[in-house]
């Protein structure tokens, strides 16, 4: 920024200067002194008219009226060279000209960068933009309230009510959350990851239920795409509960064809499917027990973080066996946003955890692209990512990419 501010000053100085110049030059431009000449011409000639009276070449008379007529022609000599109205008020005009260019230059380059340039990136909170803190759950309600008012007036605007209903989910509002996917779902009947999201909701608004409304809108999602994760994942998981071992490992399949065979998700699939097979009385099955002896495994690891994350014991008390536990990495030197969330329940605790890509929030961000990362943990009371007032939460670490052996301890209470 200081680098830009002295350019455009040195710029603007130039400028300025390249106008003052011919306004000053004119209005201070030398003139011959005329006076001064004349005056020693004149001294001259009434020498000469004394000289003649001595030498009797001239009378008295003829003296006295021929030095009258030479002080009359200096007197008026002396008055034409005197500068006139006009011209000191030119000289003037041109010194004020040259004053209100050096005022208003600069103030007008100044304000035609605010209009058409970019001042926010002088401020130095624009540089410190990304490193901010996220927004509180109270600026979020607002925009929902911006939002939902905005709907009011548009309400077939298919990407406003997705980014209602998704909002809500995330702050917790599922009641919300699943009265505007019912609105979305009018929208767009055919989208199957829509349907999946909308019996999610559902499904959290229903005590995490998946019973009677939420099993149709899956059944509909895979009616859509056979292929749709978390609809997928979502009838594993409901069959496992009903004790349908066999429906729950046909689902889980099915998933496990869509990922990568040799990313976490698949080998945690597996180990689900194994578990409903043990359940079931069905033998495991053989061909995934060499999935985790990668041959990458050493890359993997220097391109992940890993350790233990426990909840302080003067803390037992404050929370529920059901409460959610993130732990998350973000950019030590950036953007707030995670690259990397594992999510448990306390029932869970002491958690051992894995941050990689498989846990990226996004594509593009990926925690083997940084170097360093921050990682932290958090106990949720309402089962949302954003903190609130009343989350449990721990000191969070700075570590580089690729460490093993990370110790969280969750020890306070967020005000």
């Amino acid at each position: 920024m200081t680098a830009f501010v002295l350019v455009a000053v040195a710029m603007v100085l130039a400028a300025v200067a390249w106008v003052m110049w011919p306004l000053l030059r004119r209005g201070a431009a030398p003139t011959v002194n005329h006076s001064a000449a004349n005056v020693s011409i004149f001294k001259d000639q009434f020498a000469d008219l004394d000289a003649d009276l001595v030498r009797g070449t001239i009378s008295s008379d003829q003296h006295a009226e021929a030095r009258s007529e030479l002080e009359r022609r200096l007197l008026d000599d002396a008055h034409v060279d005197a500068p006139s109205d006009s011209t000191i008020a030119s000289r003037n005009h041109n010194r004020w000209s040259a004053v209100a260019v050096a005022l208003i230059a600069p103030v007008v380059a100044a304000a035609l960068y605010w209009q058409v340039g970019t001042p926010a990136a002088l401020t130095a909170s624009s540089t410190q933009a990304a490193q901010q803190d996220p927004p509180t759950r109270e600026q979020i309600e607002a925009m929902v309230v911006q939002l939902t008012q905005r709907l009011g007036k548009e309400p077939d605007n298919a990407e406003g009510w997705a980014l209602l209903a998704r909002t809500q989910y995330s702050i917790g509002n599922f009641d919300a959350a699943v009265a505007a996917f019912q609105k979305l779902s009018v929208l767009l009947p055919d989208n199957a990851g829509l349907m999946a999201d909308y019996a999610d909701a559902l499904a959290m608004s229903q005590g995490r239920s998946f019973a009677g409304e939420p099993m149709v809108l899956v059944r509909r999602a895979l009616t859509i795409d056979p292929t749709q994760w978390k609809a997928l994942a979502m009838a594993g998981a409901e069959a496992f509960d009903r004790k349908d071992y066999s429906a729950a490992i046909g689902f889980w399949q099915r998933l496990q064809k869509t990922t990568p065979p040799d990313s976490p998700i698949t080998v945690q699939l597996q180990g689900s499917i194994d578990r409903a097979r043990e359940l079931a009385g069905i033998a495991p099955s053989a061909p995934v027990a060499a999935l985790p002896k990668r041959d990458d495994a050493a890359v993997s690891n220097t391109r992940s973080v890993s350790g233990t994350v426990a909840l302080s014991a003067s803390l037992t008390s404050k929370v529920r066996p059901d409460d959610s536990v993130f732990v998350f990495a973000r950019p030590a030197d950036g953007s707030r946003m995670p690259v990397a969330v594992v999510r448990a329940r306390v029932s869970e605790l002491p958690l051992q955890f894995t941050l990689d890509d498989s846990r990226a929030m996004a594509p593009t961000a990926k925690i083997s692209n940084l170097a360093e990362v921050i990682v932290s943990a958090r106990v949720s009371r309402t089962g949302n990512a954003l903190p609130a007032s009343g989350d449990l939460e721990g000191t969070p670490a700075t570590v580089k990419v690729g460490s093993r052996g990370l110790a969280l301890i969750i020890d306070r209470s967020i005000p």
